[in-house]
């Protein structure tokens, strides 16, 4: 996610200058071609008009526009996904420690409250993976070889971790170290941890129209031309200039706007889940007193943190 409110010209230029180059190719072709066609004098009589350009600017400007929006609705959704889960998290490990009590000995009482807080940052870490598509398996650090191997054979790890807490939670009940109305307390939490889930993974595995973007791709490079064209009368060469700037503009604002589409990717643009998972792990080490707690995420250049 960036972080700097200062505009990085290199990290601008690195991002377009692919489509910046095709951009002189494709308007100094276009010149050339319309140069050429003019010196047969086949179409004499024909003359592009600026109304052309203008028309299919502004209904392109709409095409962006509307997916632009919709990226950023996609990127803040799953912002506030992750920051609802910051909050649960910490409420969650907070009612853990406080809630659990009974006829144990206070060792025993001890070792279970840290499984299950162990558990819940193994739970975020296995869902940052599942959203990222990495393989890391940092989760393996929360868990012990019996539960990871567990959780390992089914198809959703994280999904699998909370059937722990629920397995668990259930037993502390049944063994009244828990009363009822903190078992439903810390019920809800779960659910609500499973909820937080399926809206991440629903982000995540919705595609954005395929079809919207390649049309809307191929139009503004229609756009590129067609304004190239209809300035070589009035403006000569000047024209293959207009096309690429006035093109540039077009083509930018669209890549921003993809750009955010996967607010998972582990890109500058994407949500922070490094950082996000590394303060809940903070957060929670902490309120069991550990001794070793990780530092948090760097920023990365002064510009990002994953």
């Amino acid at each position: 996610m960036l972080v700097s409110k200062k505009v990085n010209i290199y990290s601008i230029l690195s991002g377009t200058w692919r489509h910046f180059l095709i951009e002189i190719i494709a308007c100094l072709a276009a010149y050339t071609l319309y140069r050429y066609v003019e010196s047969l004098h086949v179409f004499d009589s024909v003359v592009i008009s600026s109304k052309i350009p203008t028309i299919l600017g502004t209904a392109l400007a709409f095409f962006i526009g509307f997916n632009n929006n919709q990226a950023y609705d996609r990127w803040w959704e799953a912002r506030k996904i992750w920051g609802a889960l910051v909050n649960d998290s910490r409420s969650f490990g907070r009612q853990v420690f406080f809630y659990m009590k009974g006829d144990v000995t206070t060792e025993s009482i001890k070792k279970d409250k840290v499984r299950m807080i162990y558990r819940h940052i193994a739970f975020v870490y296995a869902l940052k993976e599942s959203l990222r598509g990495t393989i890391s398996r940092e989760y393996r650090n929360y868990l012990c070889e019996e539960e990871w191997k567990a959780v390992e054979k089914e198809s959703n790890i994280p999904n699998a971790i909370l059937n722990l807490q629920s397995q668990d939670l259930e037993m502390h009940y049944d063994k009244g170290n828990i009363d009822g109305f903190k078992f439903l307390e810390l019920n809800k939490m779960i659910v609500g941890f499973c909820d937080e889930m399926g809206m991440s993974e629903r982000i995540k595995n919705t595609v954005f129209p395929t079809t919207y973007n390649f049309y809307t791709r191929v139009f503004i490079w229609i756009f590129i031309v067609s304004i190239t064209w209809s300035a070589v009368d009035g403006m000569g060469a000047w024209s293959i200039l207009v096309g690429i700037l006035v093109g540039y503009v077009f083509l930018t604002t669209h890549k921003i706007g993809m750009a955010l589409l996967n607010p998972f990717e582990a890109i500058p643009s994407g949500i922070s889940l490094n950082q996000i998972t590394r303060a809940i792990e903070i957060n929670l080490l902490e309120m069991l007193g550990e001794s070793k707690i990780p530092p948090p995420e760097e920023v990365v250049n002064g510009e990002y943190i994953m």
